[in-house]
Parts: structure tokens; sequence; C-alpha cells
């Protein structure tokens, strides 16, 4: 798992993803989550000090990052969820930012719903009340925006939650072309629902393009 999670670090910026910030988790058996310590992603091996975060945690241990209460909060709240990523998608964040919204304007971009939800508050998510707020309004969504943020994806491994991280991007970079261009026209619900289905595979396969080309 250490290992997985040193890859989506080296993913990440070699996608422009993250910088300086950024981290992702992994959840363990019992309760727990395998986190990425607070440095560069980039910058991570598998003998990287990362941290376990129990989900009753009534405080983060020492080398977590700050913000941990975000994944505390959403892997509490969704069990499901086996991964959680956080990042700095810049058009993403520009988009939350100009109040336009990512829509599902081609295939992968399905796979984030039928459109992403963004939460309206840019302070640094660093106490359990604010990530337990940011978990209510993802909800049951593959990712979400945080206005002047960046952004959080979650799936079920972490080459899911990074690959929905990089296809957020992508969606974002079609939004931003087509608003300047014209208005905007989604898929169909029933073309949506076919991409949604076919989403493991796929991302999987983002996931392998991913590690291959970074």
């Amino acid at each position: 798992m250490k290992a997985e999670l040193a890859d989506a670090g080296r993913v990440l910026a070699a996608a422009g993803l993250v910088t300086a910030f950024g981290h992702v988790s992994a959840r363990l058996p019992g309760d727990r989550l395998l986190m990425t310590p607070p440095v560069p992603l980039g910058t991570l091996g598998p003998d990287a000090p990362y941290a376990e975060i129990p989900l009753d945690a009534a405080g983060l241990p020492e080398g977590a990052p700050r913000e941990a209460w975000i994944h505390v909060e959403i892997a509490g709240a969704r069990p499901g969820v086996g991964a959680i990523c956080r990042a700095q998608p810049p058009t993403a964040t520009a988009l939350a930012s100009a109040g336009v919204p990512i829509l599902p304007l081609h295939g992968q971009g399905a796979f984030l719903g039928p459109e992403v939800p963004v939460l309206d508050d840019a302070v640094l998510v660093r106490d359990r009340a604010r990530g337990r707020a940011l978990a209510e309004r993802l909800g049951d969504a593959p990712a979400l925006v945080m206005r002047g943020n960046g952004a959080v994806t979650v799936g079920a491994s972490v080459g899911e939650a990074v690959a929905l991280m990089w296809v957020l991007e992508a969606s974002a970079r079609m939004n931003a072309t087509a608003a300047a261009s014209g208005t905007p026209v989604p898929l169909t619900p029933a073309e949506q629902d076919a991409w949604r289905a076919v989403r493991s595979e796929l991302s999987g396969r983002i996931w392998s393009h991913l590690r291959e080309s970074s």
C-alpha cells in the first residue's frame, strides 16, 4: 500500500495536479487510514513516514497533514470508499471560482456525476467540523471542488481515486473550452449511465496509463 501511495504521488505531480501540497489516503483494516505525509507528493517513496489514523481518533497523530480531517470524515461517512485524493487541479479550481459548473460533456466526464458539487468555503479544512461539512457536501458523489482550494476525489482504490482526479481536470478543461465557445450540452442521462457502468474498468486503464507515463 505504501508503494501504491508513492505511485499516486508521482502520478499527481507529473500530471500537474499537485505542487507543494496534496495528500492521498487508503483505507486499512480496522477502521484506519494510511496517509501520505505533508511533503511534496512527487518526492515520496515507500519508506516515507506515512501516518496511520484511526477513524475515531480524537486528534491527528504526529506526521499527519493538518487537512487529514477531510479523509477521516469522508471515510467515516462512506464505508465503501477505499481511497481519497486531495489535489489542486487548476482548471477545476478556476471554474469553481467563476461559478461555471463542471458537467459531463464527454464519456469519462460522466464518471463524476451529473454535476460536480462545489464546497463554497475556501478556508483550510483543519478541524473535524469542517471535515464533516465537506463530507456532507460531497454526499455520494465521487468528486468535489473546493472553491479557491482545490478538489477531492474518492474511489474504491488508490488508483481509482487518482484516475478520477485526472478525469476531473480533463473534464474541467473541456467545460472551460465549451463555455468559451458556446453553450455546453451535457450527455443525456442514458449516455451518462452507460459510461458510469464501466467506470471501474476504464479508471483502471487510466491509472495504468498514468503510472506508465509518469
